[in-house]
């Protein structure tokens, strides 16, 4: 396969559809016979046939669900349908009749000392992936021999498919799915799924075109408010199982370094009420607002002008709106803005240690802007010093010292919502910290260790990429760092979204990848600035959020293919 085309062809998302069953709970474990979709619903214990046009979904063991309960696993090979329930995995042989499930038999072919989680089946050689034991086991179907065993790639439960010379694994923690060497385990690259929780994953192919897809299962939950009429509180905030499958577009770039999966195309406005604390007026007010960057993941259609015009200037390579007040009056109201249309990606770099062995020393130029305290960052306190230090041990390598100062971080700090933004040394000290703050943080104890990085933001799209034409608004902006790795680029790094559990371990989803839903604005300049007569309007004299109040919406409007 050339990994540098992706792997849908010419075939359009319109063409392809969100499977949604009808009936079901919680999917893990999908697979294909021809174009029939099968699936096993882990809460009920279910076999499922799917119709992938209507949702018609077939229950295939009526009589036997007890013995699929908790079956996490399935896959189809010649006549025989298996399956791993707990720590069991069972086969159903001669089920496969004329490409129809028949009569099912289960026996039982192999347990495992821990659950399993996933199952794959490629001639007579069986794969199973287990969180518990960290592996993928490799089988013998003949025999039940166990052959060897990979190391899984992500630290979440996993599933498990087969294509030709490939494994293709999906993590739910991790949000991604991994194209391994079926030889000998490796990752070959990785992208990020555009929902959380994938369950399952499975590759269909066109009898009569011959392109593939591959479809991913997803089970999770989400929020609604229930109506109960009954209760004095009618209306509650609860939650309620969601699961369903669809189609990972994605596309490997090897020669740059980097894969993109599933696109959407969306509208986003960002407007600025006018409405100062206190009367204020100001001759030959700029009003500058950075507008959408283009990069590898997103790229920009159109920008117009909302409530008034503005023109545009240049910074460091960046489009910058430039609205112009003669004189701002006192008790001026006004609503002004931009609305972009940006087609948007997710991105991870399919970088190794190994690849930054032997990089070039960073420039002069970069030394001088990046590796100083130009943003309050408090690199000369001993204790954002000290912490600097600690974090790396005595790691030389930039992506090793980078993921140990971020695993570090996440150690030291918990998530939480801030009125403002302290400096590294007192939030350090505290032990909690906004993202704003885990940027700070992170971008102090990394530019202290040689490493060059800057500010990214500056807001999310909520991440329902299934409803679209709906207005979506943010409740907070939102920040995350890169990093630079010389003779490569600027790779990106969330700032707390891996921090997931005490102590980790963590997650490295969002370590070089960004999901779809992160809008990238102004990269390396200021989002906002003012100037008056041509020089900048000080700060403590007056401020943009003293003068205004911003509002963010997003509006999704199709599903995009990787490139």
């Amino acid at each position: 396969m050339n990994l540098d085309s992706p792997i849908l062809c010419d075939q359009e998302p319109s063409r392809l559809r969100m499977v949604r069953p009808i009936g079901v709970y919680a999917l893990h474990g999908i697979t294909f016979l021809g174009n029939r979709l099968f699936a096993v619903d882990r809460t009920e214990g279910l076999l499922l046939e799917i119709d992938r046009e209507t949702d018609n979904t077939t229950v295939l063991n009526p009589c036997q669900t007890a013995k699929f309960a908790g079956a996490t696993g399935l896959a189809i090979w010649e006549d025989t349908l298996w399956f791993a329930s707990d720590e069991d995995i069972c086969c159903c042989r001669g089920a496969i009749r004329d490409g129809k499930v028949g009569e099912l038999k289960p026996e039982h072919f192999v347990s495992l000392s821990y659950p399993a989680d996933g199952i794959a089946v490629w001639q007579s050689t069986l794969y199973v992936t287990c969180q518990r034991l960290g592996y993928i086991l490799v089988f013998d179907c003949n025999t039940g021999r166990e052959i060897t065993r990979f190391y899984a790639p992500g630290i979440g439960v996993e599933n498990i498919t087969v294509r030709n010379e490939e494994l293709w694994v999906c993590d739910k923690t991790e949000q991604t799915v991994y194209c391994l060497e079926r030889a000998n385990g490796d990752v070959k690259f990785s992208v990020l799924t555009p929902f959380e929780n994938p369950s399952g994953l499975a590759f269909h192919q066109d009898a009569a075109t011959g392109e593939e897809v591959l479809y991913v299962a997803y089970a999770g939950d989400e929020l609604y408010i229930r109506d109960d009429p009954n209760s004095a509180d009618p209306f509650q905030l609860t939650k309620r199982d969601r699961t369903f499958v669809h189609p990972l577009y994605f596309h490997y770039n090897q020669a740059e370094g980097y894969a993109l999966s599933n696109g959407f195309l969306m509208e986003m406005s960002y407007v600025e009420e006018l409405s100062p604390l206190e009367e204020v007026a100001i001759d030959n007010l700029e009003w500058r607002i950075a507008l959408p960057s283009e990069t590898h993941r997103q790229k920009v259609r159109q920008i117009t002008p909302i409530g008034m015009p503005f023109t545009e200037e240049i910074q460091e390579g960046e489009r910058v709106a430039v609205f112009k007040f003669d004189r701002l009056h006192a008790g001026e109201r006004r609503i002004f803005g931009w609305k972009a249309l940006l087609e948007v990606r997710a991105i991870k770099y399919q970088l190794s240690p190994r690849d930054v062995e032997k990089i070039p020393k960073l420039s002069p130029e970069f030394e001088a802007k990046y590796l100083v305290d130009n943003d309050n960052l408090a690199m000369d306190t001993e204790i954002v010093r000290s912490a600097a230090t600690a974090a790396i041990g005595s790691e030389t390598n930039i992506l090793r010292k980078l993921l140990s100062i971020r695993n570090f971080v996440y150690d030291q700090l918990a998530y939480g919502i801030r009125p403002h933004i302290d400096t590294p040394d007192i939030v350090l000290r505290r032990g909690i910290g906004s993202c704003g703050e885990y940027v700070g943080v992170l971008l102090a104890l990394a530019r202290l260790n040689g490493i060059a990085c800057r500010t990214i933001g500056r807001y999310k799209c909520p991440a329902f990429a299934d409803r679209k034409g709906l207005p979506l608004e943010p409740d907070f902006n939102h920040v995350w760092l890169e990093f630079y790795i010389p003779g490569f680029g600027w790779v990106p790094m969330e700032s707390n979204p891996d921090d997931i559990q005490e102590r980790g371990p963590y997650p490295l989803r969002f370590f070089m990848g960004l999901a779809w839903y992160h809008v990238e604005i102004g990269k390396g300049i200021r989002f906002q600035s003012l100037t008056s007569e041509g020089l900048p309007v000080k700060k403590e004299n007056v401020s943009v959020g003293s003068l205004a109040i911003n509002h963010v919406r997003f509006t999704i409007l199709s599903e995009l293919p990787a490139i």
